[in-house]
This record gives C-alpha cells, structure tokens and sequence, in this order.
C-alpha cells in the first residue's frame, strides 16, 4: 500500500497538476505529472482520481487499489519533487492488474519519467 506521506490529498493540489503538468494517455489512464516547488517534502506524492463513469464503487476502489499498489511499485522512479495524478479511465474497470501495469508505465515513460 501507498504510505500516507506519498499521497495527494489537497484538492488544490489535484487542479494544479492537472492544469499545469505534462500529460499522457492510454487506454485505461491518463498520468498528469508536474515538479513541486515545496522543497520540504518526503519524496514524491501520488493522487487518484476514479470517478463514477469508471462503474460501481466496488468497482472504483478494487480500481484504486490496484493504482496504489502500482503507484508504490515505481514511486522510486519519480523524481523527489514529482507530484503525480493518475486518472483512472472507464476501461480501467474491465482491465486486468498487467494491462494497468502495461499502461502505467507507458504513461510515466511518455510524461518524461525513466522507469
């Protein structure tokens, strides 16, 4: 599980990386990637976004979980300043664990990321 020092939780933090960062799609997700200004900072934070269109909330958070658990596989990767938004996409919901892996990494790879 991703560590509570790593997430993103602060809404106004969401927007700006949202509408300031490097951004790249695939089937299932869209990564939205920026650095942080704040120098004070544990390593790099990871937030979510799984709305309803992705389907059901047991569907929703088996979603998120599976993020998180990849999100804490490759936080290494990351720049220490990097601030990440990982959109889950309806697709996302009938995608397996390797083909949200698959996508991830793509994803951070496009957004500049060397994983």
């Amino acid at each position: 599980m991703l560590s509570t020092a790593h997430r993103l939780t602060d809404s106004s933090s969401f927007q700006q990386v949202v509408r300031g960062g490097r951004k790249a799609g695939s089937r299932t997700l869209v990564v939205h990637l920026a650095e942080s200004a704040e120098p004070a900072r544990v390593g790099p934070l990871v937030g979510f976004v799984v709305s309803r269109a992705v389907g059901s909330a047991v569907v929703r958070n088996r979603v998120k979980r599976r993020l998180r658990h990849l999100a804490r596989e490759h936080l290494a990767s990351l720049p220490g300043s990097a601030v990440l938004v990982v959109r889950a996409l309806p697709a996302a919901a009938t995608a397996s664990y390797a083909e949200l892996e698959g996508d991830l990494l793509r994803c951070l790879v496009r957004a500049g990321v060397t994983v």
